[in-house]
């Protein structure tokens, strides 16, 4: 194995950092990002479309689509705002640096960040990236076009799973002795 001498190193010979070491830290994120994405089979499977027959169910179905498909939302609303940045191309050069910054310092650390040998909180990591990220869409002025692009991709997402249901995502409803009467164990009767 070669060994090289690095300027500053004090004529101290050393080798440089595997070179895998990167490369099997973003596998490592990939591998990780898709075991947690649901299949887009389920997502847009049309014979798990209905309309929820109350309010309540309505809100139910929100709250469990919501945390089921969680990760499927998240590429659905970055996707919304890339489309709404592909003519300002500045601004999507800012928002994948931004994107980037997200991504290393949220997902790809799996101890704390540490800087001059104090540990920052991760809550702190977060504002800092949530002030960072406002003042970057005030920067390349197309904040307007992000807030519209966001009540898009809110009410498409809201929409979406409020009339996703099927059997395999949380049927637990607290509703459900109400509202189903079929293969019910009390026959047409149903719990009041």
């Amino acid at each position: 194995m070669a060994t090289n001498t690095f300027p500053g190193s004090g004529g101290y010979t050393s080798s440089p950092p595997p070179p895998s070491s990167f490369s099997s830290r973003t596998a490592q994120i990939r591998s990780s990002l898709s075991a947690a994405i649901r299949p887009w089979g389920d997502f847009f499977s049309p014979s798990a479309l209905s309309l929820p027959v109350s309010l309540s169910e309505a809100s139910f179905r929100l709250r469990v689509n919501l945390h089921h498909f969680r990760l499927n939302y998240a590429v659905v609303g970055l996707t919304v705002l890339f489309l709404s940045l592909i003519f300002h191309p500045l601004s999507l050069i800012v928002f994948l640096v931004t994107l980037l910054a997200w991504l290393y310092l949220c997902l790809s650390r799996d101890e704390p960040l540490t800087i001059f040998n104090r540990t920052i909180d991760d809550r702190v990591v977060m504002i800092g990236l949530g002030f960072v990220t406002v003042l970057a869409l005030i920067w390349s002025s197309v904040w307007l076009n992000v807030l519209v692009s966001a009540a898009v991709s809110a009410a498409v997402i809201c929409l979406h799973a409020m009339i996703r249901f099927s059997e395999d995502v949380g049927n637990d409803s607290p509703y459900s002795a109400l509202l189903s009467v079929v293969d019910s164990p009390r026959g047409a009767y149903s719990q009041v």
